[in-house]
């Protein structure tokens, strides 16, 4: 079986009657929390089904099948929270995880941040944004799909003569979140992937690399075929590395790369790291962070977004807003209960953010390695060598040495650093070539000057 094709008939049917039943339960015990005293209380209950199978040198090493339920109850008594969860849907147990909430709560110190978000601020527009396409694969399907990618990647070029595998992952999620402002969101969601990795020459000599697909729904996949020839080519391209000279390079990241910088910009501006001041992005709503054109927009509406919702983690209506415009920071990103410690209205982000664009003011990859002329392209990060106080950067890097705009050969065992805040200002140009695999959306990025550390 080497092609994808979507259910004939979708799974889950009753999806809609599952939700039912879970917003039913959330009203049950939101009522028994305010039964036993508490003033205000959430509930979120969740079904998640999965299977996922790997292979490896054609044969098979795992298959397994999951299905898990989550339900979190979490009450406030007059700024004292307690929480408690279960999987155990018997009337005592469910008894009993609200009792031990409201235990907890008795015994935590006041809190005047602690609470739900406000009232006003909960969604109203309710909306699904094409999410749900579960896909009905069997086990012996999924495992001739990631067999036959491997085996596409392996037949590449006979310097393949080794494997880390190749896997099939498929899962589905149904959730509701409830809480005592009478705010039910009810939300369903399918994610499905094919990847693999493969490794190219023999000994010291070894090269690994891959390449892998995720998509709401199956169709939404590159076929094995291409995932398998994308990975043996990015492991052939790594073989016969060499070092370059320590000193100061443009350096390109790669776009499954650049949204690790938006990461690192993510960490700094979100509230718990603002509120403990454990960020070198203290007071920088404002602030030119960026190059005048660069520009980074939420956009938790978009159609088979990865992170689409028309509410946040408490209820709270979401928002298309900029992140970054004209490369100033133009809010953090908030929750209500780091809002609350900083003197702020939440901004939607209770949970994380919702789609984030970066404009590119660039052509694909090829033209910013012709435009960058010599330098590094990276294409592989590691360690975690960030400090989000003081925004200091170094992590151990691979890629490809530029010259004359051109790939010249694979580099690694080098380390790039700089400080993040300096990195952001020297960003010249984001690529149009937007790796969507990620509900960070960005193409590659150019920062005009790094330290990287290669040969003495």
């Amino acid at each position: 079986m080497n092609a994808i094709t979507p259910a004939s008939a979708p799974a889950h049917a009753d999806s809609d009657a599952h939700l039912d039943m879970l917003a039913a339960l959330s009203a049950r015990l939101l009522d028994s929390a305010l039964a036993r005293g508490a003033d205000q209380a959430e509930v979120s209950c969740s079904e998640d089904t999965g299977l996922n199978v790997n292979v490896r040198m054609g044969e098979v090493e795992t298959v397994e099948s999951t299905r898990d339920r989550g339900i979190a109850v979490t009450v406030y008594f007059n700024g004292r929270k307690g929480s408690a969860s279960t999987a155990d849907l018997r009337d005592d147990s469910l008894a009993a995880t609200v009792e031990q909430a409201c235990a907890i709560a008795r015994y935590t110190e006041h809190d005047p941040a602690a609470g739900l978000a406000d009232a006003e601020l909960m969604a109203t527009d309710l909306r699904e944004f094409d999410s749900w396409h579960p896909w009905e694969i069997s086990a012996d399907q999924a495992i001739d799909l990631a067999l036959a990618c491997e085996q596409a990647g392996r037949d590449v070029d006979p310097r393949l003569e080794n494997s880390d595998g190749a896997s099939v992952g498929s899962g589905s999620s149904l959730s509701v979140y409830a809480n005592s402002h009478g705010f039910v969101g009810r939300e369903r969601s399918t994610q499905h992937s094919l990847g693999c990795a493969l490794i190219a020459g023999r000994g010291e000599d070894m090269q690994r690399d891959g390449w892998y697909s995720i998509a709401l729904a199956a169709e939404g996949l590159e076929s094995p075929a291409a995932i398998g020839r994308k990975a043996a080519e990015r492991a052939i391209s790594r073989l016969a590395p060499r070092q370059i000279p320590t000193g100061e390079y443009p350096v390109l990241f790669s776009a499954e790369i650049a949204r690790s910088l938006v990461g690192h910009l993510l960490g700094a501006v979100s509230g718990g790291a603002l509120y403990r001041r454990a960020s070198f992005l203290l007071d920088s709503v404002g602030t030119q962070l960026f190059p005048d054109w660069f520009a980074i927009k939420e956009q938790p509406f978009l159609p088979r977004g990865f992170r689409s919702s028309s509410f946040d983690a408490e209820g709270v209506a979401t928002r298309e807003s900029a992140l970054v415009a004209g490369g100033i920071l133009q809010r953090y990103v908030l929750g209500s209960y780091s809002a609350r410690r900083l003197g702020l209205q939440t901004t939607a982000n209770a949970g994380g953010v919702h789609n984030l664009q970066v404009t590119a003011n660039a052509g694909d990859q090829r033209s910013m390695l012709a435009g960058m002329g010599r330098g590094l392209l990276v294409t592989e990060l590691m360690g975690q060598g960030v400090n989000n106080i003081t925004g200091d950067y170094s992590r151990g890097a691979a890629g490809f040495w530029i010259e004359d705009g051109q790939i010249q050969y694979p580099v690694d065992g080098i380390t790039i650093a700089g400080n993040l805040k300096s990195m952001f200002a020297a960003i010249e140009a984001v690529g149009s070539d937007v790796d969507a695999r990620s509900h960070i959306r960005t193409g590659s990025i150019l920062v005009g000057k790094m330290t990287v550390a290669g040969e003495s």
